[in-house]
């Protein structure tokens, strides 16, 4: 007993020291700078889930671009979009299966395309404008400090000093806006309001301002262009499109003059003002019309204004900081900075971004990234709101990159790859329960277009649950528009919620819709003559190949990317059907069809096949590798099927490190499953190359912005989210049921602690590690059961009890029945 005490104070005191040095170093977690954001990718970022804001904090003229989550053009999914369609199926599959005529089966192909997805709308903007009369101003800081999600602007200017501390609190579901003058009666500002969309401003009393307006009832993303029609559409045909939002802005002063007119808000001699702002639509449901079925917008930021103007702004601001820091102090992550006084640290964070670019030793920039990504994911995804988009919840476009939509043939799973391992699992909830929403509309496509049972979703999607193949009906590439794979692999993460959480009441809510994605699959494969079950027609996002003739094709049969997301499916669906102790019949069913599945092939390079032959890729460096689903973030290809295993190394080998920001992300996972921690670290050293253009890049252009948004270029979520889940899958692994501590560790980390990272099972774990190698950690059983571990070193544990054994494969493993709630201390075996 007295041993199990001494190691448990021991952790506790280690777990102490480096709450010091994190606290020494409060600057670790704050991206700070010394001027102005210029344009939009220095901006930083707040939200809660519901309300954005871009904050530049300017001088004289200081800019909030805002979003509101739901606000997108368009309104919900027709009933009927493509009847024709399905006609097309047959001679599809007769071109590919029988003629192997790839040109016929692409042109065939076009014509079972649908609609186009809506695009995510930029709210507005507030401006507030400070008159100097000239002095120059000195002293100038802003931050975003991402331990309690506060972005503060400050500077000097004749001895004044001014500051504005800004935050989007959920509890208040408002932003929060607070300047202060050092002298009494020196603040003095005059704040407007501005849109892209169509608005009206108001006056309400003598401190409030309205911003009223109406959405498009359609707009084209930004790549596709219609002869003779323009691509943002205000009217409203169907009577069911375009939703009505308002944002609504309120200040307070204890001094000074306040007045409002229909140009702006007008403050004057005051010393503290605190500005309110709440946001809403009418947007009442994907399958509600947004006006006449619409929430009262109005009513709602009524009610948010007089709420939160109603508490004191410290009450707001604790409120604010609790509710964050429950969620964001889960994980803690420290790597050991060699160097006792590191000069980065000095830097403004732009300026500390580029020295690492060009090489500079910066540890604590690489924690700081991945910190970034958890506040990310806390600010853009809350319960009961909509997923995170291609950018989260901000946007200033009024046609954004690809829409600003759900991309689901990667993107839109990436953003929630570090939900439930960097233990932020009610932050995956938005997604978990879009997929329901969009299983409705996908039941009415996968009968529309198919004929065939359960839910289909394809590569496109928004917050009406788009579920068919987009495209406007003829003018998409099939190689992207026609890949019916989307449904399929987002159950992955219904899936992933529960065998991380163990919540087998949400698995029992949510098994009939992986259930009906399975049955949408046995549907739709078909016999390829040879005994096997393969799917045609059939892509792999977004790449090509040459066909017998040299030309550039994109679809044929049983691409490994489909047969993988098929795999895994049946996979999961089987083992929730085992769990749940039902459906014996369909789950024998799945085991049969499971095994005539097309199998993987490695090609004459030792290369995991892309397409069912060995066909040539038109681009050898495709930023997609899809065809590696099966190893992150499936299952399929593990160092028990070592061939393969090997065949997916070959693989990213030949593909090369270059790549979208996105793409250097993924490729850090894959590296990290593959066991190699130096090669995924060079990726994330690259994943941070500083980057300032927003031109778009297909390939090598991946980096990350001056603000720490991930650039595609131009700027997408998903890599930072990418960057964060490879960072903790180089820490910690458990998707093959043992929890493997450290697989991956690089040996630029070689001495580090984290806390609070989550292992399938329900299990909380901490570690420590010297010289490269584990020395402490901590599991937390949160649900019980049995509990696997493998590690490099052999374990102890604290009160002696149990001790690995050697792995007949390479390294230790400790197995144990753990007790729901109790945690348990293992250290290095002497």
């Amino acid at each position: 007993m007295k041993q199990l005490f001494n190691s448990m104070l021991i952790f506790c005191c280690c777990t102490a020291n480096v709450a010091c040095l994190y606290a020494q170093h409060a600057q670790a977690l704050k991206l700070w700078y010394s001027r102005p954001a210029s344009q939009w990718v220095e901006a930083l970022p707040i939200g809660n889930g519901h309300i954005g804001a871009m904050v530049f904090g300017g001088i004289e003229t200081e800019l909030l671009q805002l979003n509101e989550s739901t606000l997108y053009s368009g309104g919900p999914v027709k009933d009927s979009i493509n009847p024709a369609a399905f006609s097309y199926l047959a001679p599809v599959r007769e071109a590919l299966l029988k003629e192997r005529d790839y040109s016929k089966a692409d042109s065939l192909t076009k014509h079972m395309q649908g609609l186009f997805t809506e695009s995510y709308m930029p709210l507005g903007d507030i401006m507030i404008h400070q008159n100097f009369n000239g002095p120059k101003p000195t002293a100038y800081y802003r931050d975003l400090d991402i331990q309690h999600a506060i972005s503060t602007t400050s500077f000097t200017v004749n001895g004044v000093k001014y500051s504005r501390e800004m935050f989007a609190s959920a509890p208040a579901n408002a932003l929060l806006i607070k300047l202060t003058a050092s002298r009494k009666g020196k603040l003095s500002f005059d704040l407007s309001a501005k849109s892209l969309l169509h608005i009206n401003v108001s006056a309400k009393g003598n401190n409030e301002l309205m911003v009223s307006g109406k959405a498009p009832a359609h707009v084209d993303p930004n790549y596709h262009n219609t002869p003779g029609r323009p691509p943002v559409i205000y009217e409203d045909t169907s009577g069911c499109n375009g939703m009505r939002f308002r944002y609504q802005i309120k200040a307070l002063s204890k001094d000074g003059r306040i007045a409002v007119d229909n140009s702006g808000m007008h403050v004057a001699d005051a010393t503290e003002v605190v500005v309110y702002v709440a946001a809403a639509t009418s947007f009442n449901g994907f399958d509600k019309c947004p006006d006449s079925d619409g929430k009262n917008e109005k009513a709602i930021t009524d009610s948010l204004i007089q709420s939160a103007s109603a508490m004191a702004y410290p009450v707001l601001r604790t409120a604010h900081i609790a509710d964050y820091k429950k969620y964001f102090d889960r994980v803690s992550f420290q790597l050991k900075d060699t160097l006792a006084d590191n000069p980065q640290w000095a830097l403004p964070s732009n300026e500390r971004l580029k020295a690492y670019a060009t090489g500079a030793y910066d540890p604590g920039l690489e924690t700081l990234y991945f910190q970034y990504g958890r506040y990310l994911l806390i600010s853009c995804s809350r319960p009961g709101g909509p997923p995170a988009n291609l950018q989260g919840i901000w946007n200033n476009e009024l046609r954004p990159p690809w829409s600003s939509n759900y991309t689901i043939n990667i993107n839109t799973e990436m953003n929630y790859w570090p939900a439930e391992v960097t233990n932020l699992s009610e932050m995956h909830q938005p997604l978990l329960s879009f997929i329901k929403n969009l299983s409705v509309t996908g039941t009415n496509i996968a009968k529309e277009f198919y004929h065939v049972r359960g839910w289909v979703a394809h590569h496109n999607s928004d917050i009406w649950a788009v579920a068919n193949p987009v495209g406007n009906k003829g003018s998409g590439d099939p190689v992207w528009a026609n890949w019916p794979m989307g449904g399929n692999w987002l159950c992955r993460h219904l899936w992933e919620h529960y065998i991380f959480t163990r919540d087998s009441a949400f698995l029992r809510n949510v098994y009939p819709v992986m259930k009906q994605a399975a049955l949408f699959s046995i549907d739709w494969l078909v016999e390829d003559g040879n005994g096997h079950l393969v799917t045609a027609p059939s892509t792999t996002p977004e790449n090509k190949f040459f066909d017998s003739a040299g030309k550039a094709q994109g679809v044929s049969v049983a691409t490994t990317m489909d047969i993988s997301i098929i795999w895994d499916l049946f996979t999961n669906v089987i083992e929730a059907s085992k769990v749940l102790r039902d459906d014996n019949n369909f789950r024998d069913t799945l085991l049969v069809k499971r095994s005539k599945l097309y199998p993987m092939h490695i090609g004459s390079k030792g290369q995991l096949l892309e397409w069912y032959k060995e066909f040539t890729e038109t681009d050898m460096q495709h930023r997609h590798v899809s065809h590696l689903f099966g190893l992150y973030p499936g299952r399929q290809i593990t160092p028990n099927e070592m061939a393969f295993f090997k065949a997916a190394k070959k693989t990213l080998e030949i593909r090369g490190d270059g790549g979208t920001g996105w793409s250097r992300g993924w490729k850090i996972n894959w590296w990290a499953r593959l066991l190699d921690g130096d090669h995924a670290y060079k990726l994330i050293r690259q994943l941070l190359k500083y980057t300032s253009t927003g031109e778009i890049e297909m390939h090598n252009g991946g980096g990350t912005y001056p603000n720490f948004f991930d650039a595609h270029p131009p700027f997408q979520i998903d890599g930072n989210f990418a960057g964060v889940s490879g960072m903790a899958e180089m820490l910690l692994q458990s998707h093959t049921g043992v929890i493997q501590m450290l697989p991956a560790l690089p040996s630029a980390w070689p001495q580090g602690d984290i806390s609070g990272l989550m292992a399938r099972g329900g299990f909380e774990i901490s570690m420590r590690w010297r010289h490269c190698t584990l020395t402490e950690t901590k599991i937390l059983s949160k649900k019980g059961g049995e509990c696997i571990i493998h590690t490099s070193v052999p374990l102890r544990s604290a009160d002696g009890r149990l001790v690995s054994v050697a792995d007949k494969e390479d390294g230790y493993i400790v197995k144990f029945q753990s007790v729901a709630g109790k945690s348990y201390f293992f250290n290095k075996k002497q």
